[in-house]
């Protein structure tokens, strides 16, 4: 049984979930870092860390293949799980997007989720929003969700999913590599 099923089950603390994507060919990968409240300051403080001078934040794409290592070796104890949801962009990226953000809006109200937060694309935040409202329906209020978009600088618990969705679409010794970390693969590709 996973951490967040029990979480779910216990309801004993809330779940906090941070969001961003990843695009391989045809796949789009939408990563969600599922986090107790409880490890967030010392994660925030770990992923501080690992900043060169003069960096801003981390983007995997942008880092080397030995930060890559450096930094997937100083997380692989970290206590976060991070599901990936997959949907095919042949009919266009929003849409695979929206297909995921549908998805994991239902699966983190099932594990207690009470704060998620997107990496923002600024004026496309909306479409998340509208996707949000319409599969929370009438209850949203009710749900105790709340919801927003930061840019990734403003929240180092972004770069988790971003890490993770990079190391998932590169494959082979990336996705070896990253398994510490990793949660569910939803496929919503699958009929």
């Amino acid at each position: 049984m996973n951490w967040c099923s029990t979480l779910a089950d216990e309801r004993l603390v809330s779940v906090h979930a941070f969001v961003d994507e990843s695009r391989r060919n045809d796949t789009y990968l939408l990563a969600v870092a599922l986090i107790d409240p409880g490890q967030l300051t010392k994660l925030r403080k770990l992923l501080m860390g690992l900043r060169m001078p003069n960096q801003r934040e981390l983007h995997f794409k942008k880092e080397t293949p030995a930060r890559r290592k450096q930094i997937l070796s100083t997380l692989g104890s970290a206590v976060v799980q991070v599901d990936v949801y997959l949907a095919c962009c042949r009919k266009g990226e929003e849409r695979a997007r929206q297909t995921c953000v549908a998805r994991l809006t239902d699966d983190v109200l099932k594990v207690g989720v009470t704060r998620l937060v997107f990496d923002s694309r600024e004026v496309r935040d909306d479409h998340d929003l509208l996707t949000i409202r319409t599969t929370l329906g009438k209850s949203s209020w009710g749900t105790g969700l709340f919801y927003e978009h930061l840019p990734s600088e403003n929240d180092p618990l972004l770069w988790i999913p971003d890490i993770v969705a990079w190391c998932y679409g590169a494959g082979g010794d990336w996705l070896r590599r990253v398994q510490p970390l990793m949660g569910n693969v939803i496929d919503t590709r699958k009929p």
